[in-house]
């Protein structure tokens, strides 16, 4: 029951009108924290609602991310993923196996909302490292070490 609440109160503080499909989506968002690609969220979901359509899921995560509901990860121009957490924090991407990992205990940026510097004004923030995740480069030690 206290999901559903976050869910519908997130809709609503955002100012985003509850629709099934976007209580749907942003509670995808909220219960997997895996940096899902609009593909994803519509192949979680497409069996739960069948008139569910991929344009739908890119309309509302695009609607989610510009009320501040979700955040948009936009890596380079051909991967964009959503986070349900909006707080800011940084992510690691591992440029072998693509996966993105929240990291919790680096110090992410926190700017007000519309600040301005040298005449910039700010927006957004968002923090990556790229690299290779723990996964990966233990599999690159083992093959450097069987070689």
């Amino acid at each position: 029951m206290e999901q559903k609440n976050e869910v519908y109160q997130r809709l609503i503080k955002s100012g985003v009108r509850p629709s099934v499909q976007r209580y749907a989506i942003m509670n995808y968002l909220l219960t997997h924290p895996i940096h899902p690609t609009v593909d994803k969220v519509y192949q979680g979901l497409c069996d739960q609602i069948p008139t569910l359509s991929r344009t739908t899921v890119y309309n509302t995560l695009r609607l989610l991310a510009e009320h501040n509901a979700a955040q948009m990860i936009t890596i380079d121009d051909h991967h964009v993923c959503y986070d349900g957490n909006i707080n800011p924090h940084v992510h690691f991407i591992c440029k072998k196996c693509g996966k993105i990992i929240d990291l919790f205990d680096e110090k992410a940026p926190r700017i007000r909302k519309h600040v301005t510097i040298d005449g910039n004004v700010i927006e957004e923030e968002q923090l990556y490292y790229k690299g290779l995740c723990a996964d990966c480069a233990a599999k690159e030690k083992a093959e450097r070490e069987e070689a």
